[in-house]
């Protein structure tokens, strides 16, 4: 294959878009087709392109249409499962943003259905390719601070977004918080420990978003705060500190990572900071030694999109991966276990338990 990349682009909602910018910027790739129920979203997406695109507005017809390379689904959460199974038929590449499925029984279903399938499906778990990230991440699996004992990770933010028909309010269509919002951090909790999660043990609540709203005489009813520890088999333990009501953070993610022999952390800057760069700051016991490195990410793609430059990178990899026929980097045993963590959180804060991971039979 040594054209471009043809994408198609299944839910021009938010993330959709995101997309939509990135790939803009990246000269091995470009969007060939967009599809979506709502023309608002439709035309949002268009004022973005530069070339012309087919428009759908059911993906039946974009799969028969056979005018892509590879499918991004952006769908809200709940339509992942049926969109997934329509688009098998195509064999094309896809790229499935998280949540995988909203539930643990949806991702092994389509897990089994995808066991022989010829092309590359990847889970988009963004916050694996933020610069800082991957730059702690990298520090930590050299052994810098020695064998790691704890990760912390600290998501201070603004509530959820408006989303086309509000579908974000409701755990029924999301998977729950810490399943649409959070899975993305048990992934990173997973790959940083390089182990798999023994135990989940959560609290949370509903404590100040939403509670004024009503939709068709339904209150919302996602978390907007919780507290998250997973023990892992290898002994790390990881914890998750969640705030919803916390606009004005200078910081959006914290991560903190100690080890036998010293401490790293990071940071993600909040996109009302007007912050571009983080700080790597890494203190060894050893003589009390300490270093900071500053970890920058060029303009044009912190500008792509509200993830800290980490889409452009996943499409990097992702196209690496099609071009050169190798496994994706983040799986969909991958994206299955994130689900599965998130969903013990919410059974967690629910039933007021520590809930083992082998209740879910992985």
């Amino acid at each position: 294959m040594t054209n471009k990349i043809k994408y198609a682009i299944i839910g021009a909602g938010c993330m959709g878009q995101e997309h939509i910018l990135n790939i803009e910027i990246i000269d091995d790739a470009e969007v060939v087709a967009i599809c979506d129920t709502s023309e608002q979203s439709i035309k949002d997406c268009l004022n973005l392109l530069k070339n012309e695109v087919e428009i759908f507005d059911n993906y039946e017809d974009l799969v028969e249409a056979d005018i892509a390379d590879a499918y991004i689904i952006a769908t809200p959460n709940f339509t992942h499962i049926e969109v997934l199974k329509g688009v098998l038929k195509s064999n094309a590449h896809l790229l499935i943003e998280k949540p995988l499925c909203t539930t643990v029984e949806d991702c092994k279903e389509f897990a089994k259905l995808t066991s022989n399938y010829p092309g590359v499906i990847w889970t988009a778990m963004e916050y694996r390719y933020m610069p800082p990230v991957q730059k702690m991440i990298q520090e930590i699996h050299n052994k810098t601070i020695g064998n790691l004992q704890m990760l912390t990770i600290r998501e201070h933010r603004f509530p959820f977004l408006h989303k086309v028909d509000d579908w974000n309010r409701f755990s029924i269509k999301t998977g729950g918080t810490l399943v649409e919002k959070c899975c993305h951090f048990f992934d990173l909790m997973r790959l940083i420990a390089q182990s798999e999660p023994l135990k989940v043990y959560a609290s949370g609540n509903q404590d100040v978003n939403h509670l004024d709203e009503t939709y068709d005489g339904m209150t919302p009813d996602i978390l907007d705060n919780a507290f998250v520890i997973v023990d892992f088999e290898n002994g790390v333990r990881t914890f998750l500190d969640l705030c919803m009501f916390a606009e004005n953070s200078e910081f959006q993610e914290e991560l903190c990572a100690v080890g036998s022999a010293g401490k790293i952390e990071t940071e993600v800057p909040s996109n009302q900071s007007g912050i571009a760069n983080s700080d790597l700051r890494i203190g060894l016991r050893k003589n009390n030694s300490a270093t900071k490195e500053t970890i920058a990410v060029d303009a044009k793609i912190l500008e792509a999109g509200h993830h800290h430059g980490s889409t452009y990178y996943e499409h990097q990899s992702f196209i690496k991966a099609i071009r050169n026929n190798n496994k994706p980097e983040v799986s969909l045993n991958d994206g299955l276990i994130a689900v599965a963590i998130g969903e013990a959180a919410e059974i967690s804060i629910k039933e007021g338990r520590v809930v083992q991971m082998s209740e879910f039979n992985l």
